[in-house]
């Protein structure tokens, strides 16, 4: 086996180690275990855990690109600046407990999402000098979105609201009307007793069991058009 060949092997059990056990329990050991290989013995093809780090980030933007496919320039560059978002999105899904590296660590191999969204904005007709303005803008945006909805950071989104009931039932005679307030006025509500709040999400555990429903859809590809309508106005008033 070839010396790229095998660092890749090396490179995709270390991603389905984490994708399974978390980032923490990510090791050179454990990493060797998968492989069928000692400690010592992983050095030549990934070096230490820091540069294994870094070659999961660069395995996680050529996945990334895998995914996103061909750039042709006869699309819309509309179209493929909401498809490079999407993609960059379900690639937080399917590795959820690694994703965060490509907010935390620069992709020694160069990042594809910056290359992507460059030709992107550059076709989209937006000036040389404000192209790498908008690049970090929208970078920092999809990256810190989809960080943020993986690891839990993110605040909830409106929720989705009850369709009004066209035929309400009318207030039973029988029953009589409830009071505001504490339902007995000789235990009143307890103020020394703080709210529980809930437990915060470990990054060194995969969170795929977080699910994302249609209004979360719905809120990205909304702010994915505000990024288009920016990059519309940057054009136009140039």
């Amino acid at each position: 086996m070839r010396v790229d060949d095998k660092r890749r092997l090396i490179l995709d059990q270390a991603l389905a180690l984490v994708d399974e056990r978390g980032l923490a329990a990510m090791s050179m050991r454990a990493v060797a275990e998968r492989v069928g290989l000692t400690s010592m013995a992983l050095y030549p093809y990934v070096g230490g855990k820091d540069a294994l780090l870094d070659g999961l980030v660069d395995l996680l933007h050529l996945e990334l690109g895998s995914a996103y496919g061909d750039d042709p320039a006869d699309i819309d560059w509309r179209q493929r600046l909401r498809a490079l978002g999407r993609a960059v999105r379900a690639l937080s899904r399917r590795h959820p407990a690694a994703y965060p590296l490509l907010l935390n660590r620069p992709s020694p191999g160069g990042s594809w999402l910056t290359a992507a969204l460059r030709g992107t904005l550059h076709d989209a007709g937006v000036p040389a000098a404000e192209v790498p303005r908008l690049t970090r803008m929208i970078c920092a945006f999809l990256l810190g979105y989809t960080t943020g909805e993986v690891t839990g950071g993110l605040p909830p989104g409106r929720p989705p609201q009850p369709e009004p009931d066209p035929s309400p039932s009318p207030p039973s005679l029988s029953e009589p009307p409830s009071r505001s307030g504490p339902a007995s006025l000789s235990e009143p509500a307890s103020l020394s007793e703080p709210a529980s709040l809930p437990e915060p999400l470990s990054l060194s555990e995969p969170s795929s069991s977080i699910e994302l429903g249609p209004t979360a859809d719905a809120e990205f590809d909304a702010d994915l058009d505000d990024l288009i309508r920016l990059v519309e106005v940057t054009v136009r008033v140039e």
